[in-house]
């Protein structure tokens, strides 16, 4: 087992590695900006190192800074967590070249992952389905991509290879606005990415969000725990999260998990891992896959009692995996809702001191977040704060957990998000589930 970890994130992330950590007696080293220094896992860790200023490009996106904190604290191993530079394969692969072991998949393979473009070559070499597309880049041939997208048919949706999180796309409804599209997407996509590249898909008008989480090891062996719904969600970010995923059937998840762990086996992945797809009038189409640990793993984590980010690190570690797929089964029903340091109204982040904080309880409830009174949230950061995860027998029962634990959260001193969570926990058509990508925008009138 490693004896030692660098926690390069911070907030609610850092706080869940630091406690698997402990739980494996695992020293840990928490790396922290300036504007950092009284978060809850840095004051727990067993050593801490400032690695720069409050910008992320100066402390939590400082390469060098990150190698310095593993030499400097005789670390074996780096984990990063979400965000940052959790998908970054140049990181990883100087993270290896430096001696130290990356918690997540090969360099090679968060490269391969990363580029949308060879993601879909490798998912339909492995016989996972993929959203009828250019089955490669676009090129300069406009006459060629015009036909492209007949044979598509439209609408289509262009997309930048080295895009995520929303950005990088464009819908097209018709070929009168074809070409232009693709020029200002090439354009945006060379300023946020640095990768002009683009591929074409047909654009799927009313489709869920469902994902499966997977675990891999070194020794060939991968597993699927289920999937999650996450179709609630505003301007590509998800704000509600649940599993298993309502409407999918017991035949339907383990034929489509076995898909997914059967690619893993075959590109050789390590880690865990998420395979995103979007799923319409009973079908899965491939969009991408997350070679980290999610956001919603706890809904994951509630429903199947396998400690994801424990696993990751057992894998880094060398071990085999700890579970069978014949070992994991799915409990009951759990829902997450985002805690976010924002305006319910408009959304604007919301930075200041938090006067008192009064988490919920109960039953089934769980919370993972890092604040508490007195925290003061930075305006340096992404607006979530923690996250509030209910879990009952029942999606009813989770659902009526999750409207209890909602109004007995005290977050006094700045703005959150709680009032929206609880109106999509009031809408009787979420209460139904199934909804689209689209439905809570439009409830939002966006």
């Amino acid at each position: 087992m490693i004896n030692k970890i660098v926690i390069a994130n911070r907030g609610e992330i850092a706080l869940r590695i630091l406690r698997a950590c402990k739980e494996l007696g695992i020293h840990t080293v928490a790396v922290h900006s300036d504007a950092d220094r009284d978060l809850k896992h840095v004051r727990l860790a067993d050593e801490s190192v400032c690695i720069g200023p409050a910008p992320s490009a100066e402390s939590y996106l400082n390469v060098p800074a990150l190698i310095s904190a593993a030499e400097v604290t005789s670390a074996e191993a780096i984990h990063p967590g979400y965000g940052f530079l959790s998908e970054n394969a140049d990181f990883a692969e100087r993270v290896e070249n430096s001696g130290f072991i990356f918690i997540g998949p090969r360099p090679e393979t968060i490269r391969q992952m990363g580029d949308k473009i060879t993601a879909i070559e490798a998912m339909k070499a492995a016989g996972v389905p993929c959203v009828p597309g250019s089955d490669g880049p676009l090129d300069h041939d406009n006459e060629r991509t015009l036909r492209l997208a007949q044979r598509i048919g439209y609408p289509v949706i262009i997309k930048a290879a080295g895009g995520g999180g929303g950005r990088g796309m464009r819908v097209v409804y018709s070929e009168a606005t074809l070409l232009s599209a693709i020029a200002l997407t090439k354009a945006e996509a060379k300023n946020a990415f640095g990768n002009d590249t683009l591929y074409m898909e047909k654009f799927l008008e009313n489709p869920r969000h469902i994902e499966f989480q997977v675990l891999a090891d070194t020794h060939g062996n991968a597993i699927h725990l289920g999937e999650r719904d996450c179709s609630m969600q505003r301007r590509h970010q998800k704000v509600v999260e649940e599993a298993p995923a309502p409407g999918i059937d017991a035949e339907t998840r383990a034929r489509m998990g076995e898909v997914c762990a059967a690619a893993c086996r075959r590109i050789g992945y390590r880690g865990a891992g998420t395979f995103e797809f979007l799923y319409e009038n009973g079908e899965f189409y491939f969009i991408e896959m997350n070679t980290r640990v999610q956001v919603e793993h706890p809904v994951t984590e509630m429903i199947t009692g396998v400690d994801i980010v424990r696993e990751q690190i057992r894998i880094a570690s060398g071990l085999p995996l700890a579970y069978r797929q014949e070992d994991i089964g799915i409990d009951g029903h759990a829902i997450e809702c985002r805690i976010n340091a924002e305006d319910p109204d408009n959304f604007m982040p919301c930075p200041g001191t938090l006067k008192s904080v009064h988490f919920a309880g109960g039953p089934g409830i769980r919370i993972d977040s890092h604040i508490y009174s007195g925290y003061k949230v930075p305006p340096h950061y992404d607006s979530m704060i923690g996250k509030l995860i209910a879990h009952g027998d029942t999606r009813e029962s989770a659902l009526a957990r999750m409207r209890t634990a909602l109004g007995e959260m005290v977050i006094d001193g700045i703005k959150t998000n709680i009032p929206l969570q609880q109106d999509i926990l009031r809408d009787s058509t979420f209460a139904e589930g199934g909804m689209n990508i689209h439905y809570l925008e439009k409830k939002l009138g966006l």
